[in-house]
């Protein structure tokens, strides 16, 4: 499993390499099309249209479709997303352009899309860091604020729960899919009990260290659940 954070499920992290090089470059060129898109203003909910400034990708267009097939096929087959999301489907999935001066200040996503259940969001980032300034994802949470401008092909999972924002651009241009999850496991701390076996296991059988700590943690958990005092 390859995580850049070492953080809890329970928090954002972000998964590396979710697109191989190949792949990266089909959907820049794609992203490098700005005829493909429109205001972004579109698919927001009430609360977070007037905060919504950026452009997404028209989901008519047969390149559009192509490249968000090629997304969803990636997302898929890699093991770590399996495990950290457990999804069910992928409820939505757009691509997004924010230019110079372009943000999405904070909101909540919606609940439902397209029918189903949001239980976990995702930006998986498609412009190099150092080609863009500002664009930072900004997920809060109880403990604070946390902040990723990931590499090109690495993509940040937090609950759909969290308020979160896209920092204005000031320079460049910044390229992301971004999309929502259906989970087959809606609670999150769930989620992140097996998250954590499912990396023991894999710790275990490479022979890496950490192994330990993750099974004394989900016993640690499991005994919070179901301790009556």
């Amino acid at each position: 499993m390859i995580i850049t954070s070492n953080k809890d499920l329970a928090m954002s992290f972000v998964i590396a390499d979710i697109l191989t090089p190949v792949e990266l470059a089909v959907l820049q060129e794609v992203m490098n099309q700005p005829a493909l898109f429109t205001d972004g203003k579109a698919t927001a909910g009430w609360q977070a249209g007037p905060r919504k400034r950026n452009l997404q990708a028209d989901k008519a267009s047969p390149v559009v479709k192509g490249a968000l097939r090629k997304v969803e096929s990636a997302l898929l087959k890699n093991p770590v997303f399996q495990s950290a999301a457990r999804p069910r489907g992928i409820a939505s999935l757009l691509l997004s352009r924010y230019q110079s001066g372009m943000q999405y200040g904070t909101h909540v996503d919606d609940a439902m899309m397209a029918g189903q259940r949001t239980d976990l969001s995702f930006t998986l980032f498609l412009s190099a860091p150092e080609s863009y300034e500002g664009g930072e994802l900004v997920v809060e949470r109880t403990d604070g604020e946390s902040v990723f401008k990931p590499a090109a092909g690495h993509l940040v999972l937090y609950a759909s729960t969290a308020l979160h924002r896209v920092e204005p651009v000031t320079r460049g241009v910044r390229f992301a899919a971004v999309g929502w999850v259906r989970s087959l496991i809606r609670e999150e701390a769930q989620r992140e009990l097996l998250f954590d076996l499912d990396r023991a296991v894999e710790l275990l059988r490479h022979g890496g260290d950490g192994a330990l700590d993750l099974i004394l943690k989900t016993r640690g958990n499991l005994l919070r659940r179901w301790i009556e005092d």
